[in-house]
């Protein structure tokens, strides 16, 4: 007769953070499954390989890796492009690259020490304002910042 282990199988799969449909156990052994009563008999049985976690079967990334390099292999050189730089690229896309890049920058100078917080937050808005042109314009900003505490 059929031992019912549907309330061991929630148990695993509380302690374990998977699914109950992920969980299988070795029918040889239902019986030692059946007298596991404690979470630590069950942590035995999951390192006994009485109780098993099967993998997750997810989709297949292969066929669109496939189109991917298709359409990488297809020439992208200077003379393909059709559109200016404004349509392929758009404007604010460029911008948030932009300011997020110069806010890394920013504050990692900030965690070295190389700036105070007041002027840090000086740039900051500075960088908001999109007065900062680049990574150079923002290094030297720096740099002038560093000569002015020094005097």
């Amino acid at each position: 007769m059929p031992v019912n282990l549907s309330a061991k199988k929630r148990l695993v799969s509380r302690m374990t953070g998977v699914g109950i449909k992920r969980i299988k156990f070795d029918v040889d052994h239902l019986d030692d499954v059946a007298d596991a009563i404690t979470r630590q008999q069950i942590r035995s049985l999951i390192t006994a390989n009485t109780i098993r976690i099967k993998q997750i079967v997810g989709t297949s990334r292969g066929r669109a890796q496939e189109k991917k390099n298709q359409k990488k292999k297809r020439g992208m050189t200077q003379g393909s492009k059709k559109g200016r730089k404004g349509a392929r690229v758009g404007k604010k896309e460029v911008y948030v690259t932009k300011v997020r890049s110069l806010r890394r920058r920013l504050k990692i100078a900030k965690e070295r020490k190389e700036i105070t917080n007041k002027n840090f937050w000086e740039i900051y808005t500075k960088i908001r304002g999109n007065t900062v042109r680049n990574i150079a314009h923002l290094r030297t900003l720096i740099e002038e910042i560093k000569t002015k505490g020094k005097d």
